[in-house]
């Protein structure tokens, strides 16, 4: 998005390892920006969730810069084991959510396929001395040889943040858990596995209430599974949910306790020239996100992200096509299992540009307004401060251009399927395998 007033990007930092150091544990399966931007979480593989914070320099100078540091780490799941089906339970972090700020510490929900937990983040940078019944090494100490009162002090110390464990949300999911979404009124939440939706309180572990179960009595028949949720931004009583069928339902929990029954459903109908094989593979939403206003939504498919008007359910108002190029080589891409890739999308701020990966390390952005689009791409070679990114352009036959690569050329190892963008800057988070990628507007 350059040229005509619109928005150039440039590279700010990457966080991570080489490519060639790359374990498996260490890939990025999840990114998030808390809500006022200040911190970010990723999730990796590897069970682990690594909290970056906003330099206080970079933020406050002029112009601004959007550059991260490692303000904890710390890991949120183990692997385990299911003795009662035989099954390992992976430590991957699924998905990351913040809740808002209410004091000085900071909280968030991270789940991995079965469990969700509630981490406090905080602050230490102070000590208590002078304790009467205990030692300093924190030994107890007999009460016969107290012989005079102390009062402790409070004295100052390396500042020392730590991640703590406050709940932990187990044993209500069947199957894995794909989304958590935390409600408007910041005391619920709800998390989704592929045939049902639960709803929690945040305060109570031991209970939660299903809201959706697609689940048939017999599970030959079984067409559709669940592959995204979300609560409305503003509304707490809404919520959607999209299925691998390319249907997305917006139900209202005001209207009955089980929601198996959805107030609107949102779907397009098939172009009948584009028919194939792959047509019902393809269509399956991986992601859906309300907007920030609340009033629009944008679904992910293989191939192209949709915005839609919650006041319309007929058919979407915009469709971008992601990777349009892909459609001839979907044959391959079934044989190599890419096809199934779940990528992710996200709105900036305003809700006037959307953002989604691509392979190659290529991601593209849509700006709504000037209906101008971008292919970028997350690479090391660009990989010094104040580098503007070139747009990329993917050749499909005939001469090749230059600046150009072909349809053949691309890397479908390297994807980036996790991508987040700072809630009121022109700053985003891109995940390239075991890389985070940091890209801002040219200051």
């Amino acid at each position: 998005m350059a040229g005509n007033g619109e928005i150039q990007w440039c590279f700010s930092q990457v966080k991570g390892t080489l490519d060639d150091d790359v374990t498996e544990a260490d890939i990025i399966s999840c990114v998030e920006f808390n809500h006022d931007g200040d911190l970010l979480a990723t999730g990796d593989k590897g069970g682990r969730v690594v909290i970056f914070q906003r330099d206080p320099i970079s933020k406050n100078c002029i112009p601004r810069r959007g550059e991260y540091n490692v303000y904890s780490t710390f890991q949120s799941h183990e692997p385990e084991f299911d003795y009662l089906k035989s099954l390992e339970i992976e430590e991957k972090i699924n998905k990351i959510r913040w809740l808002k700020r209410k004091n000085q510490a900071h909280f968030l929900l991270s789940t991995n396929d079965k469990t969700i937990k509630l981490w406090k983040v905080s602050e230490r940078d102070k000590r208590v001395e002078g304790y009467n019944t205990k030692e300093e090494n924190g030994q107890l100490r007999d009460p016969s040889y107290v012989t005079a009162l102390r009062v402790p002090v409070i004295k100052p110390m390396e500042l020392m943040v730590e991640a703590s464990p406050r709940r932990i949300f187990a044993n209500a999911h069947t199957y894995h858990i794909n989304s958590i979404s935390v409600n408007s009124d910041q005391e619920t939440y709800l998390s989704a596995d592929d045939l049902r939706i639960n709803l929690w309180h945040l305060e109570i572990t031991d209970q939660s209430f299903n809201i959706v179960d697609i689940k048939p009595t017999n599970m030959e028949e079984l067409t559709e599974v669940i592959t995204a949720a979300e609560f409305h931004p503003v509304e707490c009583n809404l919520f959607v949910y999209s299925s691998s069928k390319g249907t997305i339902r917006l139900c209202d929990m005001r209207a009955a306790a089980l929601c198996d029954r959805h107030s609107k459903l949102f779907e397009e109908p098939e172009d009948p020239t584009n028919r194939s094989f792959f047509s019902e593979i393809i269509s399956s939403i991986s992601d859906v996100k309300l907007s920030n206003s609340g009033r629009y939504m944008i679904s992910r498919d293989y191939l192209s992200v949709k915005v839609w008007d919650l006041h319309m359910e007929t058919k979407p108002i915009e469709s971008y096509p992601v990777h349009e190029y892909l459609r001839s080589k979907l044959c391959s891409l079934y044989e190599n299992d890419c096809i199934f890739d779940k990528f992710e999308c996200c709105w900036n701020g305003s809700d006037s540009a959307i953002m989604t990966g691509s392979y190659n390390n290529f991601f593209r952005m849509f700006d709504r307004t000037t209906k101008r689009d971008a292919t970028l791409e997350a690479s090391r070679d660009i990989a010094k401060p104040k580098t503007i990114l070139k747009p990329r352009k993917v050749c499909t036959g005939g001469k090749r251009k230059k600046d150009e690569i072909s349809v053949d050329c691309l890397d479908f190892n390297k994807k980036i399927l996790h991508t987040a963008w700072h809630p009121t800057e022109n700053i985003i988070a891109v995940a390239a395998t075991n890389n985070l990628f940091l890209f801002q507007d040219k200051f």
